[in-house]
């Protein structure tokens, strides 16, 4: 059993926290485009590359920092988004849900194809960014990359709330994801929306990849390591629920944290996923989800 001093255990919590929040902005994005449309994207952790990749080439080539190259990015990523709707996923909304996984699992498998082969499976970083060094605290010390990643997890959530609970747009969104049928008959675009959510969902998820660009090694598969969680945290949250992705983001972090830390590293993604199936089998609806 490991012994842990109140300084060790604050800092352990404290780096679950930091960790979490960027899961929670990973599967913000992943449970508003299922709470609107009811499409699972496998392809979610590809959007996190592709936002990696961004800001590495927006360092590499131009010699721009992460934060600076961030609201590029993040608009990029939600017109693209908003493209793989209207090529692919508008296409698919009334097929059988297996048509439409196996759509978006194919989306995954060709984006990360792509990205071998143009940018070769190398791990790539980001160096020299803003945010680098270390920030120590009361005997404590973090990351600059991951303090600055945390911040920016909660004003973006925040921000997705926000907008979903207090503009008119927001309102309208929350209507389709609730009965696109009356939705429709309110004067609601729904294709308008469903194009939205699936902006903002690639958005949050490429914002999530610029963050983890400053600490994180870049490659093609790198989006595998963080949609897995993501489903978990979307899972535990409740499908379609922005807060509870948000609270179940931190959940898992500290699970997988306290768990690597007095368990053993190679067991804190089954102890993530043992989490995973005790909420499906007693509480399928999460924390915040609807029956």
């Amino acid at each position: 059993m490991v012994h842990l001093s109140t300084e060790l255990l604050l800092q352990t919590l404290l780096s679950g926290i930091l960790i979490g929040l960027i899961y929670a902005l990973v599967a913000v994005g992943l449970t508003l485009i299922f709470g609107v449309m009811d499409v699972v994207n496998f392809a979610h952790g590809e959007f996190v590359m592709l936002g990696m990749y961004g800001a590495f080439w927006g360092m590499a080539l131009f010699t721009l920092d992460p934060l600076v190259t961030l609201p590029l990015t993040a608009l990029l990523l939600f017109g693209f988004g908003v493209l793989i709707y209207q090529v692919v996923i508008r296409r698919i909304l009334t097929a059988p849900m297996l048509s439409q996984i196996f759509a978006t699992f194919g989306m995954m498998i060709l984006l990360r194809g792509l990205a071998q082969f143009l940018w070769k499976p190398d791990n790539r970083l980001v160096s020299h960014s803003l945010v680098d060094g270390k920030i120590a605290f009361s005997g404590l010390q973090f990351g600059g990359p991951q303090l600055m990643a945390g911040g920016g997890a909660i004003v973006v959530t925040l921000a997705v709330w926000l907008f979903l609970n207090r503009t008119r747009l927001g309102t309208a969104l929350e209507a389709t994801a609730i009965d696109r049928e009356a939705a429709t008959l309110m004067g609601i675009n729904t294709q308008s929306m469903f194009a939205l959510a699936w902006g903002i969902g690639a958005a949050c998820a490429g914002i999530a990849g610029v963050l983890l660009s400053t600490f994180f090694p870049i490659f093609p598969e790198v989006g595998a390591n963080f949609v897995l969680i993501a489903f978990v945290v979307v899972v535990l949250g409740g499908f379609g629920s922005v807060a509870g992705a948000f609270w179940a983001g931190i959940i898992v972090g500290e699970v997988e944290v306290l768990g690597g830390f007095l368990i053993g590293p190679t067991y804190k993604t089954a102890l993530v996923l043992t989490l995973f199936l005790l909420v499906l089998l007693f509480k399928p609806k999460g924390l915040m989800g609807k029956a």
